[in-house]
């Protein structure tokens, strides 16, 4: 059975700054069944064989040292972490580079429209509140709707 994405709905263009300032990024998000498929691809990762956390954020800039402007994770249900709409898995580094995807009916797109996609220094714990201890804020992307060609 094969199956095919299409285009995506949205995007996020993300880029590092600090510890993170080599990286580069796109996250890209389709619609599919009553879902969402969320594919990452990330290179300059600064540990070639680390963990880091990443979510979708309430905020809407990625501007700022540090990102201040993304606020925290997406949660419109007002849940624990890891039950965020916006607490996604983990990326792994592998020489720097990496590739994850997921399928998820936690949010759809036009509700993360205009928000953040954050990657973090660390792992997420999965328990720490409300963030997972997941370190600092190392690169930062806008999430757009892809627009009619």
């Amino acid at each position: 059975m094969s199956v095919s994405f299409g285009r995506a709905a949205a995007v996020a263009r993300l880029r590092g700054e600090c510890r993170g300032r080599e990286i580069v990024g796109t996250v890209r998000f389709y619609p599919y069944c009553r879902g969402v498929l969320v594919a990452a691809e990330l290179h300059g990762l600064p540990d070639p064989d680390g963990i880091y956390a990443f979510h979708i954020h309430e905020g809407r800039s990625c501007d700022g040292r540090g990102f201040p402007e993304t606020g925290g994770h997406y949660d419109p249900d007002d849940r624990p972490h890891p039950e965020h709409a916006g607490d996604l898995p983990p990326i792994f580094s592998y020489d720097g580079h990496a590739f994850m995807a997921v399928y998820t009916g936690r949010f759809t797109i036009p509700e993360i429209i205009g928000r953040t996609v954050v990657l973090h220094a660390r792992p997420d714990d999965f328990t720490t509140q409300p963030s997972g201890a997941a370190g600092a804020k190392i690169a930062c992307g806008e999430i757009r709707r892809v627009g009619c060609r």
